[in-house]
């Protein structure tokens, strides 16, 4: 079958729509006019397997005469931006962000300037006709839709004779609201605590309140159904955000078999329906008596009601971890953090890191590597996260307390400005370690003169000649006085060899503004939401001990 051009709606009344849409179709015939279900392809999947967008909604998106979904519009572009080879497929994205930004703006001034027509019964051929258009308003003209926004009630409080009309004006005023509050936010995009306080101030509104209700009834796809998250209604990021997805959805699950509304809701557990909505729109923690009160008017069973109470201690504990985290120091000095150390502490405690303990102060933490599993520690994370500096830290607390060490820096790397310090033994600077040299360097460890390999960029020794010395440390390192503290790219370490694997036995370690939920694995522990993602701070992560325990602590330097 020949590609060809898809017929385009007629968008003459409306400027702005029609110029996104024949860019969009422009862009496609730069992409070499794949057909929908070729786009629908290339969109791909989501984790449940199921199509991002299928293949009609590609068509709707381009033959519609009404405004696409945000969300399904960037997926759209993005596909035919990297299809047609553009050189900035980002950039391309943010255009046509900005351009239905405008097809808004537009839709939102013809409904605040133009007259709706007087509409009586008669002029419908049926009752049923009305009731129709009033059920399918998001899929109506924009055109109509906009002249109808603004219809009002009769002069006098009298109410329409007809309830379909009554909806159908409801429905319409609703909507309007809608773009008038989205045009606000965009308006005050950039000032980000206005922001904050306008959209605090709808959320509160009783307006509002109808608002969720009405469109909690007749809900479209989820937020993420076209690949994205909408950001037009952004909050604060929660470090719990995984417990409370999981714990919204339960209580969504339990509350959409009883067809409860939050006003319902607020009926039902003696919660107003405002404290629901915020905790829904802010990703807040409800108060526990709150759930409490659910469990028991929903009449949950007892497997039910424990799982929900569970989800709320962990994100509760999730909480509690970040605000021990706002306390952190951005910044502390190896001197410092070194003097808050126990001194009873034992001879091959490294120190890693200041946390917080409660009521604003603050202890160091750290490994002993003569202990635990394994006699290993490993530090990941994404590049400029501060792993170096991390392996400084630790190197300079181990020789401080009277280790030996030896250093490994395949890569360019602070930790060899420590090569000539008393207590280092050697320092390989190569992207290869001999096998006889590494043995020979670690020939006088033992348990009352123990050696540490302090090694930077573990990645590229994973084939090195000397792997098995390296692995057989990791297996009789406690008997033989020898432990290792590596650390290396969390994109880039792979337990593709037998001493790597060996390393992660040791489950304890420290991740540095970790990007990817595979970074746990390293040090023992999973990552969810609440800890990957964040913005890339040097110096700053958590660290694990191997107690199950993740603790947010600011690296010396």
């Amino acid at each position: 079958m020949v590609a060809q051009p898809w017929k385009r709606p007629e968008l003459a009344d409306q400027p702005d729509l029609k110029k996104l849409n024949d860019e969009l179709h422009d862009l496609r015939l730069e992409a070499g006019l794949p057909s929908a279900r070729t786009i629908r392809d290339r969109v791909g999947k989501d984790a449940q397997d199921y199509w991002i967008v299928n293949h009609q909604a590609v068509l709707d998106t381009f033959q519609k005469p009404d405004r696409p979904p945000r969300g399904r519009l960037e997926v759209i572009v993005r596909v035919l931006a990297e299809a047609g080879g553009h050189n900035d497929v980002d950039g391309e994205v943010n255009r046509f962000k900005d351009l239905w930004k405008q097809v808004v703006r537009e839709t939102v001034a013809q409904a605040s300037v133009q007259p709706p027509a007087d509409r009586t019964p008669a002029d419908n051929d049926d009752v049923s006709d009305t009731a129709d258009h009033s059920e399918d308003l998001p899929k109506q003209d924009t055109k109509d839709s906009s002249r109808r926004a603004t219809e009002e009630p009769p002069v006098g409080g009298e109410a329409p004779s007809n309830p379909d009309r009554a909806s159908a004006q409801f429905n319409y005023a609703e909507e309007s609201l809608k773009g008038l509050i989205l045009n606000a936010a965009q308006a005050l995009w950039y000032d980000t605590d206005a922001l904050r306080v306008f959209l605090g101030v709808v959320r509160r509104s009783e307006g509002f309140a109808k608002m969720a209700d009405a469109a909690e009834e007749r809900r479209p796809a989820n937020a993420t159904f076209y690949g994205v998250k909408s950001r037009e209604f952004e909050v604060p990021y929660s470090p719990a955000r995984l417990e409370l997805v999981t714990l919204h959805r339960r209580l969504d699950e339990h509350r959409s078999k009883r067809k409860w509304s939050f006003t319902d809701m607020e009926k039902q557990t003696g919660v107003s329906s405002d404290a629901w909505i915020r905790w829904y729109t802010h990703d807040e923690l409800p108060e526990r008596e709150a759930l409490v009160a659910f469990s028991h008017m929903a009449g949950l069973q007892m497997e039910d009601h424990v799982l929900l109470l569970g989800l709320w201690d962990a994100a509760r504990a999730a909480l509690e971890a970040q605000e021990r985290s706002d306390v952190l120091p951005s910044s502390i000095s190896f001197d410092e953090a070194w003097a808050m150390r126990d001194p009873a502490a034992p001879r091959m405690w490294a120190l890693t890191g200041v946390g917080g303990i409660g009521d604003g102060n603050l202890a160091v933490y750290g490994p002993d590597l003569a202990s635990g599993t394994a006699p290993a520690f490993a530090v990941a994370g994404p590049s400029g996260s501060g792993r170096s500096t991390a392996l400084v830290t630790i190197a300079r607390s181990l020789l401080a307390s009277g280790n030996q060490l030896v250093l490994a820096t395949p890569k360019p790397s602070p930790l060899r400005e420590l090569a000539d310090r008393d207590g280092v033994v050697a320092c390989f600077d190569q992207d290869d370690i001999g096998h006889d040299e590494l043995e020979e360097a670690l020939s006088e460890a033992s348990a009352e003169q123990p050696i540490v390999v302090v090694m930077d960029d573990a990645q590229v020794l994973d084939e090195c000649d000397a792997r098995r010395v390296l692995r057989n440390l990791l297996k009789h390192g406690f008997d033989e006085g020898v432990a290792l503290v590596l650390a290396g790219d969390e994109d880039k370490l792979r337990p593709h060899y037998p001493w790597l694997d060996r390393a992660k036995r040791a489950h304890r370690g420290l991740l540095l503004s970790p990007q990817q939920r595979h970074a746990g694995d390293w040090i023992g522990i999973k990552t969810g939401d609440s800890v990957v993602g964040s913005p890339i701070t040097p110096g700053r992560g958590w660290l694990h001990l191997g107690d199950g325990n993740l603790m947010a602590v600011t690296v010396p330097y």
